[in-house]
């Protein structure tokens, strides 16, 4: 086996389990954070930075789901300003009720703001080193990758890992949005990285073969719509399960029922959304997804409890305006 790529000496990466990503340090006069996990374990986070740097002056999200973004507001709050893709920051900027698809997934992320909009070719300065910003929509419309040509160390977010790629919503973001990931995933490659840093999983072992293994994964998503939605929809109740400590066994397939991923899912699949969601919870439990413990489903694979208390964050459309209104771009 080959052994982990060496990174550099002014990075700290982070494995975190789920249902936190991945996070990344950079030291330098400017110390920057990549990505900020999920707000049940914010305060783990920001002690985490200040152990190693102080400070973080930039976040910088790569999307902007919970599993992301859920550190930024207690992180800005201590000073830190946050950089999105363009497209995601402008919607945080105008408290879009869709952002973060938070009140969508039923997922909790706590009101931030957005400092710097970043867009495609941009170079950002993140701790002592320059970073150049390679938009990948796919998993989401805003997602991008970050490229240190130097050390050809590659930031991939949830565009891959070393044994997946990222779910795409084919409900809200169209029937084209597995062949506009799949087509994020060439560009990712023809950058012929020494190092893929992805959101999830460890650091692959071999770049190379983790990229062509993700392009086959990806051009599966666009060969075929139905196992893509039925794959979503079980990476989203994964989700679900592991945030909340479990569900009760009776109210499993009512909570599915009343989640609008769900109802979109069923549509695309021609199917009824109880019909989708029984089947959800009969073939994740075959499969060995979810387990029944104490009168409970439980997603099987690891991650880390979620206070309860954490979760009680109002829906973007709630979350107050910025003051001052506005995003500027770099």
């Amino acid at each position: 086996m080959n052994p982990r790529p060496a990174l550099p000496s002014w990075l700290t990466w982070w494995e975190r389990p789920f249902p936190n990503a991945n996070t990344i340090l950079l030291y330098g006069r400017r110390p920057a954070l990549i990505d900020s996990g999920f707000v049940g374990h914010a305060e783990e986070t920001a002690a985490w930075v200040r152990a190693r740097a102080g400070r973080v002056d930039l976040v910088v999200n790569t999307h902007w789901h919970s599993d992301h973004v859920g550190g930024n507001a207690l992180l800005q709050a201590g000073g830190a300003a946050i950089a999105a893709g363009a497209p995601e920051a402008e919607a945080i900027t105008r408290r879009d009720a869709g952002c973060c698809s938070a009140e969508y997934l039923d997922q909790p992320v706590p009101p931030y703001t957005v400092d710097v909009a970043l867009d495609d070719g941009q170079v950002l300065r993140l701790g002592d080193t320059d970073w150049e910003v390679v938009r990948t929509p796919g998993h989401t419309p805003g997602h991008l990758a970050l490229w240190q040509p130097e050390e050809r160390l590659l930031v991939v977010g949830d565009a891959l890992s070393d044994y997946d790629v990222g779910w795409v919503d084919l409900a809200l973001d169209g029937p084209d949005v597995a062949t506009t990931a799949l087509a994020s995933l060439q560009r990712l490659a023809d950058l012929e990285p020494r190092v893929i840093l992805p959101s999830h999983g460890p650091v692959p072992a071999d770049p190379a073969r983790a990229l062509a293994a993700a392009l086959r994964r990806g051009r599966r998503l666009v060969d075929d719509p139905e196992g893509a939605v039925r794959y979503g929809a079980r990476r989203i109740f994964a989700f679900a399960l592991m945030i909340r400590g479990g569900i009760p066994a009776d109210e499993v397939e009512p909570y599915l029922h009343a989640r609008a991923w769900l109802t979109d899912a069923a549509r695309l699949l021609g199917i009824g959304p109880e019909a989708l969601a029984a089947d959800l919870v009969t073939s994740m439990l075959a499969s060995g997804a979810t387990v029944l413990r104490d009168g409970r489903f439980h997603a099987a694979a690891d991650h880390s409890p979620t206070p309860p208390e954490t979760l009680r964050v109002p829906y973007p459309g709630a979350w107050p305006l910025p003051e001052p209104y506005g995003v500027r771009t770099r």
